[in-house]
This record gives C-alpha cells, sequence and structure tokens, in this order.
C-alpha cells in the first residue's frame, strides 16, 4: 500500500516540531554555555539519537506502544530528524577547524559520534527492556 498525505503530514508536522524544538536548545545552550563548544547541537543530537532508539524498540512488532504508521513515521523520521542535525554538525566542525581549534574540533567529530551511537543504543535497550516488562 503506497504511503498517503496522513503520513506525510505526520513527517511534515513531526519536521516541523522537531527544527523549532532544536533551535530553542541551541539558544539554550548557548546562553547557557557560552558560544566557544557547540553544547546545543551536542546535546540534541545525543538525545534525539537516544529518543529514536526508544521510540523504535517501543512500537516496532514486539514493542508494547501500538501506534499508526503515520504517527511511527512523525516521530521517527520527522521529530528525531528535525531535531537532531548532521548538517550544522557539519558546518561547527568546519568552523572550529578554520578558527585553528583542531583539537576541539577533533574531539567534537569523536565525542558527537560516540555519544551519539551510546543514546542510540542506550535508549533502544530501555525499550526492549521496557518491551519485556509488558507480560509482568
Amino acid at each position: 500500500m503506497a504511503p498517503g498525505p496522513r503520513l506525510y503530514l505526520a513527517i511534515a508536522l513531526g519536521g516541523a516540531l522537531g527544527s523549532v524544538a532544536r533551535y530553542l536548545c541551541a539558544l539554550a545552550g548557548i546562553a547557557l554555555l557560552g558560544p566557544a563548544f557547540p553544547f546545543g547541537t551536542l546535546g540534541v543530537n545525543v538525545a534525539g539519537s537516544f529518543l529514536i532508539g526508544l521510540y523504535a524498540a517501543l512500537t516496532g512488532p514486539d514493542g508494547r506502544l501500538f501506534v499508526t504508521p503515520a504517527l511511527r513515521q512523525g516521530v521517527m523520521a520527522g521529530f528525531c530528524g528535525g531535531f537532531t542535525t548532521f548538517s550544522v554538525f557539519s558546518l561547527e566542525s568546519i568552523r572550529l577547524l578554520d578558527a585553528g581549534q583542531w583539537a576541539l574540533a577533533l574531539g567534537y567529530v569523536g565525542i558527537s559520534a560516540a555519544t551519539w551511537l551510546a543514546g542510540a543504543w542506550l535508549g533502544d535497550r530501555l525499550g526492549q527492556r521496557m518491551n519485556r516488562l509488558r507480560g509482568s
């Protein structure tokens, strides 16, 4: 069955909400921690990785939450896709390199990749654990 307008609308709405949430988190990161390091982008990418891992596990075929395909994709492709950002991460990394802050740029890239993967893994593991508790 081909995706319908409801699916596309859910993804678009989720993407809009995720993008606005990301922007607000970036502003909060700068206001709280300053502009020297892109903490806001790092934070949203870790949180988004955790969220997509958790939600994928909870709403998958063996998950404890039963949601429509439109809601599932609205959260995962829409919200998480809009909330997380590889493009801003890439630009921030290049800006750090251009400023001659090689160690900070390489640290940012390394910390980002490690924490994003850890976030997705932790979210998935938590979701799987919650799924197993369903029968208890």
